[in-house]
């Protein structure tokens, strides 16, 4: 009844429009002030020890590499690269536009950035090419969060912080399902495009696909800055992230020349107001945690599920559909920091490895970010694209469904997952 009282009041106050950030915090010290005998002392401080954390610190670095990503032209000199590879096949535009999400997911770690920085420069491309705007926009909104699957996430920083995981193996674990499900989007849109007799581009030739290469290949070293550093024991996740933020501010400003210096407090200023409401919410939900782990809330949880002997299938089915219902109320971050430390415990008891879990919650929230009502994803594209939501909503169904089929292969495939990382020892 304690536990259920917890989540009641989390509920309930979600429902009445307040902020997930407070609604968490409410509920902490309400909780605290009537069923429990927790010295209010140890609140406070726990709200200062909660985030003292060397992982956090990965958090606004590779926020603010995002921002200078997003602002130094890099996502640009990725789309030419792209369009110079596959733009000549069959919805050539809208290949390189899923093609060009990929590489910036590599380096990026955020879908909204992805959908706003590639679908700005794409979108309008496709509609002067002759194509749709509603086809265009399917595209990005879906392949836009490939920005939280591949390399650096902010969503797997926060798994790994909530559930003690290797971050490093975090990241590596999502290359070969991002490989794939990009693929399958490219699948889909070539099958649509030939379909449907949208335009083709004039083939590149090798000249001009060198040349799109080496405007681009400076963009794309952070990906080996990244992994070789973390492979290589030079630096950790959270070091490879502080690096990530300097290289991409020298590239932007000094390489590509997009940004002045004078525009360079702007885009901290951004990243720092971005980095301080995402740490609200995580201060906010460590001290949610803390009341849990106080009441033994996990460890019951765990027992009870273990004891449905739903073994290791019926347990994944359930944590799949509970996280596409809670992406139809929360955003990411959100759901990750109330599911993953009641989820995990039990994960571990039926034998699934957290890495592997943490990728399966991670394809969830890509899913989460694409259809309303608070699909991220879906509102950045829809600003650009000048759509209605319920249009784009609809527009989206071919890659959404395709990403439906992909949640399911990379939740009953675990060597998907795991391949890269055992094979690098970090695992």
């Amino acid at each position: 009844m304690r536990a259920a009282s917890i989540f009641a009041l989390l509920i309930a106050l979600m429902l009445t429009g307040i902020p997930i950030s407070i609604a968490l915090g409410l509920t902490v010290l309400t909780f605290l002030f009537t069923l429990t005998a927790v010295p209010i002392e140890a609140v406070s401080m726990k709200l200062f020890t909660g985030i003292e954390s060397f992982e956090i610190m990965a958090i606004p670095f590779f926020i603010l590499a995002g921002n200078f990503l997003t602002h130094g032209g890099v996502a640009r000199r990725m789309i030419n690269f792209a369009t110079s590879l596959i733009g000549h096949w069959h919805g050539g535009l809208g290949l390189a536009g899923i093609v060009a999400c990929a590489m910036f997911a590599l380096v990026c770690g955020s879908s909204v950035a992805t959908v706003a920085a590639v679908g700005a420069i794409v979108l309008p491309e496709m509609v002067r090419n002759g194509y749709p705007m509603r086809f265009g926009a399917g595209i990005i909104t879906v392949a836009g969060s490939l920005g939280i699957l591949m390399l650096p996430s902010i969503p797997k920083i926060i798994y790994a912080i909530s559930t003690n995981t290797s971050i490093g193996a975090l990241f590596v674990a999502g290359l070969l399902p991002g490989s794939m499900l990009t693929a399958m989007l490219c699948v889909v849109t070539w099958y649509l495009a030939k379909k449907r007799d949208y335009p083709r581009m004039t083939r590149a030739t090798w000249g001009e696909t060198w040349t799109a290469f080496r405007d681009s290949v400076w963009g794309l070293m952070l990906v080996v800055i990244i992994i070789g550093g973390i492979y290589s024991g030079l630096f950790t996740a959270t070091e490879a992230a502080a690096m990530a933020a300097v290289y991409s501010f020298f590239i932007s400003v000094f390489v590509y020349k997009a940004l002045d210096l004078k525009d360079v407090p702007r885009v901290l200023l951004r990243a720092a107001n971005t980095s301080a409401m995402l740490l609200y919410i995580v201060t906010n939900a460590v001290l949610f945690s803390f009341v849990l782990s106080n009441e033994n809330i996990p460890a019951a949880l765990a027992d009870w599920i273990t004891a449905q002997d739903l073994g290791w299938v019926g347990f994944l089915l359930l944590v799949n559909v509970l996280l596409l219902l809670a992406g139809n109320f929360m955003e990411p971050t959100s759901i990750i920091l109330i599911m993953a430390p009641i989820l995990a415990p039990a994960a571990k008891r039926l034998g699934i490895d957290p890495v592997h879990f943490g990728i399966v919650i991670d394809v969830n929230m890509e899913v989460g970010l694409c259809h309303p009502p608070v699909g991220l994803n879906l509102y950045v594209a829809s600003m650009i694209a000048g759509m209605r939501i319920t249009d784009l909503a609809v527009s989206v169904l071919p890659w959404l469904l395709t990403m439906l089929v992909f949640l399911v292969i990379v939740t009953y495939w675990p060597g998907l997952v795991l391949w890269l990382p055992t094979v690098l020892g970090m695992r």
